[in-house]
């Protein structure tokens, strides 16, 4: 009987699994991510990136930058939960060609 031979087309790494090897996340941390909603954790980052600045995130535009911060995470979260590059670009509901120009834009390495 031959073995099965499923491969992965995607790097397909945990970005929490790449954090914990990296000593950013521990698991006290994880419980803590987890009780907090997804608005209010941006929120927390944002006003922990204007603590170093006084609070000025001036000349930043936030609110459309907003759009493409998101497009980034669902990207890299899409590679990484996903076996293929196809499954990402169909859990995105993307085309793969219009996954590939996300990807490029994004300078995700996929």
């Amino acid at each position: 009987m031959k073995a099965s031979t499923n491969r992965s087309t995607s790097l397909n790494t945990s970005i929490i699994t790449n954090l914990k090897d990296q000593g950013i996340l521990t698991d006290q941390t994880l419980v803590g991510i987890g009780a907090i909603s997804l608005e209010d954790l941006i929120a927390v980052k944002l006003e922990l990136a204007c603590n170093h600045i006084n609070n000025r995130l001036y000349g930043f535009d936030i609110w459309r930058n907003s759009v493409y911060i998101v497009k980034d995470a669902l990207l890299k979260f899409a590679i990484s939960t996903t076996k293929s590059k196809k499954d990402a670009a169909r859990f995105l509901g993307l085309t793969y060609s219009d996954f590939k120009i996300a990807c490029k834009k994004f300078d995700i390495d996929i």
